[in-house]
């Protein structure tokens, strides 16, 4: 966000609630452009940057009147729209398959089982920490 669109988002600053919009600390904004590589130029500008909730992005759809702000505003809804139909999904399936456990006896337990454990998302490994010494098993001669 540039210094011109910041400055339409601080004459409007009504629109934005603190659960709309709030304002990145330095800490925060480092942190950001450590872990995405697109906002490296971030990195460089002056201003801490804004984040957005899903309703904040359609206040500033109001508020910018550019048609790239628009147009990013519309994506980022989707967005969010998409990610509620999932999350929605997922807990829709989770209850047929609730009711579907308490339908039917022991037998099916396992299978119920099985399926709770794919709707998981699986763990991450743990990275082993040190250092791995590798080298060959020497063979003795013990006659």
């Amino acid at each position: 966000m540039s210094g011109e669109q910041k400055q339409a988002v601080k004459r409007n600053i009504d629109r934005f609630p603190e659960d709309f919009m709030f304002e990145l600390t330095e800490d925060e904004k480092l942190k950001v452009v450590t872990n995405c590589d697109h906002l490296k130029n971030l990195k460089f500008s002056p201003y801490l940057p804004f984040a957005f909730t899903e309703h904040g992005v359609l206040m500033l759809a109001n508020v910018l009147n550019s048609r790239r702000a628009v147009h990013v505003s519309l994506q980022i809804v989707r967005t969010f729209v998409r990610l509620r139909q999932l999350l929605s999904s997922n807990i829709e399936l989770a209850r047929k398959l609730e009711a579907l456990e308490k339908k039917y006896d022991e037998q099916f337990r396992v299978v119920f089982e099985a399926i709770r454990q794919l709707l998981m998302p699986p763990e991450k490994p743990k990275r082993r920490i040190g250092f791995q010494v590798k080298e060959k098993k020497i063979q003795y001669d013990l006659n």
